[in-house]
């Protein structure tokens, strides 16, 4: 039988309670009024349900507002805000040659954030898990906090991610490699684990506090080594059946790409293939630069000054990734459209190509097109802006509905 939420006595209370949190989390210092009137809960509910987030650990009361010169008639106004310091979250960007790793409160403020290369020699799934494993304790570590403190974690991944964090088969394993089961891992002590594919996470982090913050539409594509998009639709992140949304190997059939290389290491690749054919002419600045120094941004630069050859370069990339925005815009119709990455803030006159060669490409409304300025750190920021938003939606059905305290900082 569907238990629905008017056959459930506790029900109305935990609905109150998980408002008054949703409100609590983001609202600083707060009155009992204040919660009243963004949650429309009654004065008696609003109190017990602020009383029980007190008692689990996750609200503290403050002074009063008389005691604190705010108020001088009547009853003083109760006074709470968000124990920011109850708990801690993790957020990872396991790429597949390095760790970023980030400790932060319940608001998302960063302790401490590390970066660990990883050796590709070894590129096995218990590798993985062990490197995954020591970066996080190595982050616990340097700032100050207990494995027990930790309430939440997210991992982003360069492998489809379905709801259940889990990535489908692929036929080298290489996603089981780079995901070998860490939701299972990690979940061994941590209460609420999340894996997302890296590139949705940029996604939630461009939503979160970047370039698509007022957008309820948008795509990210990664720029770096490979693409890959995080697609957001109507608001909402897209996965697909089996994590699939946004993946980019199609991208090796499609003229004009022909590759799920991503956009920097595309024009990295035409760069060092140029100057390793002789194309360049005597004298050319890059021409007696070795070859495993050269990168794309080189030749950006380059355009910069109105040199002929990397101008056709900053041409060849613009037609490329107009044609990617095409092809993704034409599947998903976003009103944005961000380039995310290391590699993103080098890219203007690329984008600027794209802009010219879009309305070619679409049928649809060509969508507004912009650089992430998150920089390398996207995935990152995503990760604990998702270990926040799990953390918020998992932790008062952890103790299944019963008033447990909190009691994990430590």
């Amino acid at each position: 039988m569907v238990m629905s939420m008017n056959d459930n006595p506790a029900a109305p209370r935990r609905a109150s309670v998980d408002a008054l949190l949703a409100f609590a989390w983001n609202a600083g210092v707060f009155v009992s009024a204040d919660a009243m009137a963004a949650t429309g809960l009654t004065r008696s509910t609003a109190i017990d349900a602020l009383d029980e987030l007190i008692e689990i650990g996750l609200l503290r009361e403050l002074p009063n507002a008389r005691s604190v010169g705010e108020y001088s008639k009547g009853r003083p106004s109760r006074r709470f805000e968000l124990r920011s310091d109850a708990a801690v979250v993790i957020g990872m960007d396991a790429g597949r040659s390095h760790l970023t790793t980030s400790v932060a409160d319940l608001r998302g403020d960063v302790l401490v954030r590390l970066t660990t290369e990883l050796d590709l020699e070894n590129e096995t799934a218990d590798a993985r898990r062990e490197a995954v494993q020591g970066a996080a304790d190595a982050a616990l570590a340097a700032a100050g906090v207990a494995r027990t403190s930790v309430l939440a974690a997210c991992v982003g991944v360069p492998a489809p991610v379905d709801a259940r964090g889990v990535s489908p088969e692929h036929r080298d394993d290489f996603w089981w490699r780079m995901n070998p089961d860490l939701r299972a891992m990690l979940g061994e002590w941590i209460p609420i684990v999340r894996i997302e594919n890296d590139a949705a996470l940029a996604a939630v982090a461009e939503g979160a506090v970047g370039a698509a913050v007022d957008c309820s539409d948008y795509i990210v594509v990664l720029a770096g080594d490979r693409l890959g998009a995080g697609v957001v639709s109507d608001g909402r992140l897209l996965r697909g059946a089996h994590g699939g949304a946004g993946e980019a190997i199609a991208f090796d059939s499609v003229e004009g790409v022909r590759s799920a290389y991503g956009i920097g290491s595309q024009i990295t690749t035409w760069v060092r293939d140029d100057v390793s054919s002789g194309v360049l002419p005597v004298g050319h600045p890059l021409r007696d630069v070795p070859i495993d120094g050269l990168t794309g941004r080189d030749a950006i630069e380059l355009a910069r000054t109105g040199d002929p050859w990397a101008l056709t370069i900053v041409q060849r990339a613009g037609l490329m990734t107009a044609r990617i925005i095409a092809v993704y815009s034409s599947f998903f119709d976003p009103a944005r459209f961000i380039i995310s990455g290391a590699v993103a803030d080098g890219l203007d006159e690329v984008l600027h190509v794209a802009r010219v060669h879009l309305a070619k490409e679409l049928h649809l409304p060509v969508p507004e097109l912009a650089l992430s300025t998150l920089g390398a750190n996207s995935v990152a920021i995503g990760a604990v802006s998702a270990a926040i938003e799990a953390a918020q939606a998992g932790v008062l059905h952890l103790a299944g509905g019963a008033r447990q305290p909190l009691n994990r900082a430590g």
